[in-house]
């Protein structure tokens, strides 16, 4: 009986330290949408509302995969229901920032490769890099 309690104890502070990364993760692209929507409010860039709209849904995304790996340490029936409150919660808000994404982009006519280029604002930078590479192979050819 004293392994099983061990293991158990192992485990817990396992899934612990995974939902503290899962949530920083979360918290680190929350800030950075908030920090490149500011800079791009400044700069009057077009479409910050909407880059800012997906990196909040993406943030909320690790958030509630951090409520969702709480489920699995849980020990009380109360505790489970306040997850779940809070789980519904926050699904909700993804819906609803989902929702309004979509109807962002139909409103902003914006052309195809305009939307196919507007992602998350991590994604965004994946693609300046991508063209630049372009670009230099373009050179060379």
């Amino acid at each position: 009986m004293e392994v099983f309690e061990k293991v158990s104890e192992i485990f817990d502070i396992a899934v612990n330290y995974l939902i503290l990364i899962v949530e920083l993760i979360g918290i680190v692209i929350l800030m950075y949408a908030i920090v490149a929507a500011v800079i791009g409010l400044i700069r009057r860039q077009g479409h910050t509302r909407l880059k800012l709209a997906e990196g909040i849904a993406l943030a909320l995304e690790f958030k509630m995969g951090g409520e969702l790996l709480r489920t699995v340490i849980v020990r009380e029936w109360n505790e489970l229901l306040i997850l779940g409150a809070i789980i519904l919660l926050r699904a909700a808000l993804t819906f609803l920032i989902q929702w309004e994404i979509k109807i962002e982009r139909k409103n902003g006519n914006m052309t195809d490769l305009e939307l196919k280029d507007i992602k998350t604002p991590l994604t965004q930078d994946l693609k300046k890099k991508k063209s630049k590479k372009d670009e230099e192979q373009n050179k060379q050819d």
